[in-house]
């Protein structure tokens, strides 16, 4: 495993983080009897070197982490989690935060959370987030709750980051959690300058997704494009739209090239990656772990892709 520091945290992490949701949420979401192999999977995890683990309270899978970690010592690890946002007309969304904190302490068995998130912010939860809520967290993190207070946009909703172009302009947040892959590499525009002015963490989520893992909807989604005039026909194949990925670097895989593209980006700390497989999870390490993509391939996928800002890879 390599490691970096997660910005100005000086927290030392894996580059390859276990995210605990996505579409698999550990193996847990089509099967919630799996739970001694979620936890063997956490374990893991840890045993090939990854120390930076994200869950959420909406997961479910924070009960796992928490057994799966019993008996590590705690400095060895960088626990990220994060809280739902209350409804705006709540009566007292700060308590409703502290409880959904003290609700993870709690399940995952620590006394102390490393990164503490609002969870899935759009812009029209901005306002609502620092007005109401970072009061909170700002205290959270005097007590010693959470060492770092990070935010995790709503990417399906808002793949352009509107919300994360304007907070990050108000250094409200230690680290960010930003969709960023080959298919929409807009944040490289946006919001590193951002996040690399005020010493803000990143950490990537949506490196993978149905268009980069299944052959037939990434055919879909270029389609599309070459239809809206968003990419050129010439310029694609649109019966094997990425295999020149395949067939000009040493990339084994489509999911293989997408990870590594996000792992080299200049602006990226922690690629995060979910899975319920043991297969998976092993391959996903390994392709966080190559080496950068070469440059031909990286210019044609920007001129493929690099003007886009609205793909969620979905």
């Amino acid at each position: 495993m390599e490691y970096t520091t997660l910005g100005r945290t000086g927290l030392k992490v894996s580059v390859a983080g276990l995210g605990c949701g996505g579409p698999s949420r550990l193996g847990m979401r089509n099967d919630p009897q799996t739970a001694s192999n979620a936890i063997a999977l956490v374990k893991l995890a840890m045993d090939l070197g990854v120390n930076f683990i994200d869950t959420a309270q909406t997961y479910g899978t924070e009960p796992i982490v928490g057994k799966a970690i019993a008996g590590v010592p705690r400095d060895r690890l960088v626990i990220s989690t994060k809280k739902t946002l209350p409804a705006e007309d709540h009566p007292d969304p700060g308590a409703e935060v502290v409880k959904g904190l003290e609700q993870s302490l709690k399940l995952i068995g620590t006394d102390y959370i490393d990164v503490y998130h609002l969870h899935g912010v759009e812009p029209k939860d901005y306002e609502f987030a620092k007005k109401r809520l970072m009061p909170v967290m700002r205290r959270l993190k005097e007590q010693g709750k959470i060492r770092f207070i990070g935010v995790t946009e709503g990417f399906v909703p808002d793949p352009s980051h509107t919300m994360l172009q304007e907070s990050l302009k108000e250094n409200l947040w230690d680290v960010v959690m930003v969709g960023f892959s080959l298919l929409n590499p807009s944040a490289r525009k946006t919001l590193w300058p951002l996040t690399k002015q005020y010493g803000v963490g990143v950490l990537d989520m949506f490196a993978v997704r149905r268009a980069l893992s299944q052959p037939e909807r990434l055919k879909e989604v270029c389609a599309e494009l070459v239809r809206n005039g968003a990419m050129p026909g010439a310029a694609v194949n649109e019966a094997d739209p990425l295999g020149f990925l395949l067939c000009e670097t040493d990339a084994s895989s489509l999911p293989e090239a997408a990870y590594r593209f996000c792992r080299h980006e200049q602006g990226v700390d922690v690629v995060l990656t979910g899975t319920g497989n043991v297969g998976h999870l092993k391959e996903n390490l390994s392709a966080i772990l190559k080496p950068p993509l070469p440059k031909p391939a990286l210019d044609k996928l920007k001129r493929l892709f690099g003007g886009l800002d609205y793909l969620t890879g979905n």
